[in-house]
């Protein structure tokens, strides 16, 4: 028979404390609704803030183009010892199959020396070093046997360099993807912040940088002074690809990072010069003296000097300054930090 008895009905202090409960989630609420207006951040915070953001991935951005140029290389010369050992080794066995040859007339025309045979073995090295056993030998098995000796230890060494080199090629990929991973984490979080503006904070902040770019146009257009040589040819080829979007690791022509533009303007003028811009700051002719600078000249910023564009005259870089913008004039002074030194190349 199914039971008719009344439900429980909760107890006086069961009420009290969900009572009690409730009207702490209401006033947590309001308080909430309340302080969301005063968390949000200003169009000068988020812009200060990005702009660290953009400076942190571009310093990642030039570590992951070390790193990049780095597995490149080793990937070259990993794979030019490979082919050197797969020739060595073809080498090797051709001379093998001399000295064979020699034993197999040697032993039609009356027997294998003891020697031979031994130096048949896979290691002829122990024997090698008993002079004695040298004189049973002819001239032409000896250089035949030193030959093999030589080549076996040549090939071991190129062996063991490669080896060495795998092993390097493996850190450096490790490393380029933290370096990547560490780029777009840096991106995204400032995406994020950018995304937080109202559409008329994000229109002010583009005409803002549109203002500037202006007065810097207007400045190098102002300015007396001109590239001519190779520094020229550099700048004019920046100059064709104003405009070109910023997208880190890229060397052109559809898209730039700071030392993409540089390298590839410099390419154009028929100068290789280094992928990243540390490396960059370490050829030609240094100029300390801002005033020294000529147009063309690479210009560097930072202490650790990550960021590089080419001189433009009156104070002004075109660079690929950083995501979100493009291939353009800028003034030196609002980089973001310090001139370090130019180099004439």
């Amino acid at each position: 028979m199914a039971s008719h008895r009344r439900p429980k009905q909760p107890s006086r202090a069961r009420v009290t404390v969900l009572t009690t409960a409730a009207a702490a989630a209401v006033v947590l609420s309001s308080q909430a609704a309340n302080a969301a207006p005063s968390e949000k951040q200003s169009k000068d915070e988020v812009q200060s803030k990005v702009d660290k953001l953009y400076e942190e991935a571009e310093q990642a951005t030039e570590k992951y183009n070390g790193a990049k140029e780095k597995q490149e290389k080793l990937q070259k010369e990993i794979s030019t010892i490979q082919d050197n050992v797969a020739r060595g080794q073809e080498e090797l066995n051709e001379l093998r199959d001399g000295l064979g040859s020699m034993a197999s007339a040697q032993y039609r025309s009356g027997g294998i020396d003891p020697s031979v045979q031994l130096f048949l073995s896979a290691d002829p090295d122990d024997y090698l070093d008993k002079a004695s056993t040298l004189d049973q030998l002819s001239a032409q098995q000896v250089d035949s046997l030193k030959e093999i000796q030589e080549k076996q230890r040549d090939l071991a060494q190129q062996k063991e360099e490669a080896a060495e080199k795998l092993k390097d090629l493996s850190s450096t990929r490790t490393e380029l993807k933290k370096k990547k991973q560490e780029v777009q984490s840096k991106l995204a979080t400032a995406q994020k912040l950018l995304n937080s503006l109202t559409a008329a904070e994000k229109q002010a902040l583009q005409d803002e940088q549109e203002r500037s770019t202006r007065s810097s146009e207007r400045e190098v257009l102002t300015s007396t002074a001109s590239a001519s040589g190779r520094a020229g040819a550099a700048f004019s080829a920046a100059q064709s690809v104003i405009g070109t979007p910023y997208v880190y690791g890229a060397t052109g022509p559809s898209s730039f990072d700071c030392s993409g533009l540089t390298s590839w303007a410099y390419a154009q003028a028929g100068v290789s010069i280094p992928r990243t811009s540390e490396a960059q700051s370490q050829i030609g002719t240094r100029i300390t003296s801002q005033s020294d600078l000529q147009v063309g000249d690479l210009v560097f910023f930072f202490n650790d000097l990550h960021h590089v564009g080419l001189y433009a005259g009156n104070g002004q870089v075109l660079h690929a300054p950083r995501t979100g913008t493009v291939v353009r004039y800028e003034s030196m002074s609002t980089i973001g930090g310090p001139f370090m030194w130019g180099v004439r190349v």
